[in-house]
């Protein structure tokens, strides 16, 4: 028996419009891009150990499109694409070092997360009759995989060539509590159409709860550009799982229609943030599961677009997964410096993560997460990228 359980792939497509734009002026921007990632990052400041294993900073490039990662946490560094003015725009927050990301307050730019993403309610569920205790890190709950997620590991690194990198990690049985040698592979590659894709497979030799998502913190207008609050925002999703004050689901959809929570048209991010309403003081702002209209496919499905208001860059996110998780930044606190100088302000980025729902263990009525031995853990999410005119 095969198990199609589908997580987050990356597969951003980047179409380059702007005015009187040439190919001179094309090859110009490449180059500066280059020299951009070049001053921005060095290997020195990656290269590394950790649990007696080596960190280094990594990169593939196409048309383009640049983007660097760490094996410290199978993350991305940095993202760079043409706004609607072709200059190259890092998307994606991140820091100039592998010091900087361990050492920093928020552990998640940029990386891959597991074994479970999102919240476990008080960091327990059972599988076949026997409890699992995973560690509480977030309030009375257990969030993004336990107190040492796939965040915080080093990851086994390939690069294929110049368009490809694996990153592999083997997850004990008992590691952070959960059951089962969990043997994890992530594909991140990019073409001369400037898209990149991130695909994630998984097998166990036992019965183990997974949800593996990406927490790439996206700024479209650039990292250090100030708010995301002007960025507009559509979410394919009638309907989404509220929460209580510890973010955990109440194990109900409730209709988005009349709500600060309707995205099915183009909204910006602050328009509504700040309205009184319970789901919002329990967020903080906006940090919910939608439940997208299709549901699980095998096949690519509409889940959100975002379009940065100063650059013209527009994210269009497409799925295989049921749900998008879309954080606004409720929790940056000015604590860390990115590459790029600045702070990590208070919402100046957004997650977009796309997932199975959060605590899916302990709610019987949400799509399973549970993988079984035999079964194959195989998924791929689409972030596409486009610029709009002047």
């Amino acid at each position: 028996m095969t198990y199609k359980f589908l997580t987050v792939g990356i597969f951003a497509s980047v179409l380059f419009v702007a005015c009187n734009t040439n190919k001179k002026s094309e090859e110009k921007n490449i180059e500066a891009k280059k020299t951009d990632f070049d001053t921005k990052l060095k290997m020195t400041d990656f290269d590394t150990t950790i649990d007696g294993k080596k960190v280094g900073l990594y990169h593939i490039t196409a048309d383009s499109i640049d983007v660097a990662f760490t094996n410290y946490g199978a993350r991305i560094v940095g993202f760079w694409i043409p706004n609607k003015k072709g200059e190259m725009t890092d998307v994606v927050v991140g820091f100039g070092s592998t010091g900087d990301f361990k050492n920093s307050s928020e552990p998640y730019f940029g990386a891959t997360i597991g074994r479970v993403g999102n919240r476990i309610a008080k960091g327990t569920f059972s599988l076949d009759g026997k409890k699992y205790h995973v560690p509480i890190n977030n309030g009375a709950n257990s969030l993004h995989g336990g107190k040492k997620g796939f965040q915080d590991v080093v990851w086994g690194v390939k690069q294929v060539n110049d368009q490809t990198l694996e990153f592999t990690y083997l997850s004990p049985d008992g590691e952070e509590g959960f059951p089962g040698n969990l043997q994890v592979k992530v594909t991140y590659s990019v073409d001369n159409n400037r898209n990149l894709k991130i695909e994630y497979e998984a097998t166990t030799d036992q019965k183990t709860p997974v949800n593996l998502t990406n927490h790439a913190f996206f700024n479209l207008n650039g990292e250090g550009s100030g708010t995301i609050l002007n960025h507009k925002v559509l979410i394919n999703a009638d309907k989404y799982t509220p929460v209580d004050s510890g973010l955990i689901p109440l194990g109900t959809l409730d209709p988005v229609a009349d709500t600060p929570f309707d995205f099915t048209t183009f909204h910006t991010i602050g328009e509504r943030i700040k309205v009184e309403n319970q789901q919002l003081k329990n967020g903080k702002g906006y940090d919910h599961n939608f439940a997208l209209n299709d549901g699980i496919t095998t096949n690519l499905h509409s889940a959100a677009t975002v379009v940065g208001d100063k650059s013209g860059i527009v994210m269009k996110i497409t799925t295989q997964e049921p749900g998008l998780q879309f954080y606004s930044g409720n929790f940056m606190q000015s604590k860390n410096t990115f590459k790029s100088g600045a702070k990590d302000d208070f919402r100046t980025a957004i997650a977009m993560e796309t997932q199975h729902f959060p605590d899916a263990p302990n709610q019987p009525n949400f799509p399973s997460i549970s993988l079984e031995p035999g079964q194959a853990y195989h998924t791929v999410s689409v972030y596409q990228f486009t610029t709009e005119k002047y």
